[in-house]
């Protein structure tokens, strides 16, 4: 006895979840040509466009990093302050006192916020790499951009402008304020250039110098304090020499310590002898480049 055949049964209607998703056509074909590139089955090639980078990003990099941490408007805001601060209190004091300058320049009482503020600008050049150090942020930008000489090169470019551009602005603006409240020697053109882009590419290179000390130390409060007495020890050391047969290296301390150097830029140099007019940005930019040289070096060989 056969039984008979069950007609089948008609199937639900699906609605529009239930009913699986077929990409169009030329989605697929789309899709295939993206997966297969042109080359060997299996090799993906993006759609979009794909370009080496190069040192314009590194910078752009470096840039949205040095102006979105607070140490950059701490410490160049403090040197602002200094600069105007203690340049334009110099230039009231001076004032307040009816002292004659007689051919003494104005712009050189520019100098002492100058000093204090230099002091700023090393802190900021260390912790623009050495910070990255300390909290393993070096890691990440390495793996962004594997070519370390081409990050160091970034950040010194950014840091450099950065620094010479609120220095000698700065500087500027003070020179101005001065030469306004003072009866004193009329500056010179010269003069003006010293005191103002002089100086600003002086410290500017001093904190270049720092920045490639905090690559080599790696660590931001040796490299800081390392600084600091660079600058400030020479002086301090030739000031206690009293003995005779340490004459020599007394002069030598005077004359080229960095308060030295920095006097120079506006005319009144500590000693009779010694660096004058430009001598002091050359000496400076010399001993940045050795330092400079050993920091390429350190980054290219030591481990992260």
């Amino acid at each position: 006895m056969t039984t008979p055949a069950t007609p089948p049964s008609p199937q639900a209607p699906q609605t529009p979840y239930q009913q699986p998703h077929q990409p169009p056509a030329h989605a697929q074909a789309q899709a295939q040509q993206n997966w297969q590139g042109g080359g060997p089955v299996g090799q993906y090639a993006s759609p979009i466009p794909v370009r080496s980078p190069g040192l314009g990003d590194a910078i752009a990099s470096e840039w949205t990093k040095i102006r979105s941490v607070r140490s950059t408007m701490w410490t160049l805001g403090v040197m602002i302050v200094l600069l105007l601060g203690i340049g334009l209190l110099s230039a009231f004091a001076v004032s307040a006192s009816d002292a004659d300058l007689g051919d003494t320049p104005v712009l050189s009482l520019g100098f002492f916020g100058v000093l204090l503020g230099s002091i700023c600008v090393i802190t900021l050049g260390v912790l623009t790499i050495a910070s990255e150090y300390g909290t393993g942020m070096i890691r990440t930008t390495l793996t962004a951009c594997p070519s370390r000489a081409r990050v160091l090169i970034a950040k010194s470019i950014v840091f450099f402008l950065l620094s010479f551009t609120i220095t000698t602005v700065t500087t500027g603006i003070v020179g101005v304020l001065q030469t306004a409240m003072l009866d004193g020697g009329t500056p010179s053109g010269s003069d003006w250039l010293r005191a103002t882009v002089g100086v600003g590419l002086y410290i500017a290179t001093l904190g270049l110098l720092s920045l490639a000390l905090g690559a080599l130390i790696r660590h931001s409060a040796g490299a800081i304090t390392i600084m600091i007495a660079v600058v400030l020890l020479p002086l301090v050391l030739a000031m206690f020499m009293f003995s005779e047969t340490l004459a020599d290296l007394q002069k030598a301390l005077f004359e080229y310590s960095i308060p030295s150097q920095l006097s120079a830029f506006y005319g009144e140099s500590m000693t009779s002898s010694g660096p004058t007019g430009w001598d002091p940005l050359w000496i400076i930019l010399g001993v940045t480049a050795v330092a400079m040289a050993g920091a390429f070096a350190s980054l290219d060989r030591r481990d992260v």
